[in-house]
């Protein structure tokens, strides 16, 4: 427990106000996420998890407030300051977004492409490599549509692994998965966040997600356009303060 709170802060979130043109969706939000957690934003449909998402990755500007990504303001900053901290962080979109006319290793390889000036050789290599750590060494010469919807996701994994980022980011992850296979997504994920250091921010609304990967969670409300709970999903499980986080923890119906 000592060791979790002596992590430094790899993501500060700070007074955010976001939402899409007179829509306001987020008010007045802020959060951490420690260096090297499975942090998961969850909440109910319309509540801002894909906004949120979005805004983390630099793909949608707030309206107020702040993202720092290891203390780096991801809006005030630019030229190759504002790169430096878009290469540290990879995403994997909910269906993988695959490109169905490249094969795995070629889909791999693609940010390394778009931004570095790396010979072929040592690219293909390190796509390789990001493949084999996910468990597809073997599916390289794959085509999307080759491979099964697991295969899909831990693929789009070894693409959000190729420059290496700090940090991931999961849209959904289990979705449309098996409980099988989604287990085994869920194994993959600690693996990777144990073994390299990676610090994952996961939007889910699986329990058993939650329960098996989280080690911190905050739930977003549409009601209140904030977050309503943070802390351990096993914790919160027990905590009947809000009825409206204890109902979503126990699965009960309203």
């Amino acid at each position: 427990m000592n060791r979790e709170k002596n992590k430094t802060n790899i993501i500060d979130v700070e007074n955010l106000t976001a939402g899409y043109k007179d829509i306001l969706i987020l008010q007045d939000v802020s959060f951490t996420v420690k260096k090297g957690e499975i942090f998961i934003i969850l909440g109910g449909s319309g509540c801002g998890k894909s906004t949120l998402l979005k805004i983390m990755t630099g793909l949608l500007s707030p309206f107020a407030g702040n993202i720092l990504i290891n203390k780096k303001d991801i809006y005030t900053s630019q030229g190759q300051d504002k790169v430096a901290i878009l290469k540290n962080i990879g995403v994997m979109f909910q269906n993988g977004a695959l490109f169905g006319s490249m094969n795995l290793l070629e889909n791999v390889k693609l940010p390394l492409i778009t931004h570095t000036s790396l010979d072929a050789e040592t690219m293909n290599l390190i796509a390789y490599m990001k493949l084999s750590l996910v468990g597809l060494k073997d599916a390289s010469m794959l085509m999307p549509d080759q491979i099964s919807g697991g295969m899909r996701k831990r693929a789009a994994i070894a693409r959000a692994m190729a420059l290496d980022p700090e940090i991931i980011f999961l849209d959904e992850p289990s979705a449309g998965l098996d409980p099988v296979t989604a287990a085994q997504l869920d194994k993959l994920i600690l693996n990777l966040a144990e073994n390299l250091g990676i610090t994952f921010i996961m939007v889910t609304h699986e329990l058993e997600s939650i329960f098996d990967t989280g080690q911190r969670i905050i739930m977003l409300d549409k009601d209140t356009k904030g977050i309503i709970a943070q802390g351990n999903p096993f914790d919160l499980k027990k905590n009947k303060d809000n009825k409206k986080v204890f109902t979503f923890f126990n699965r009960l119906a309203d």
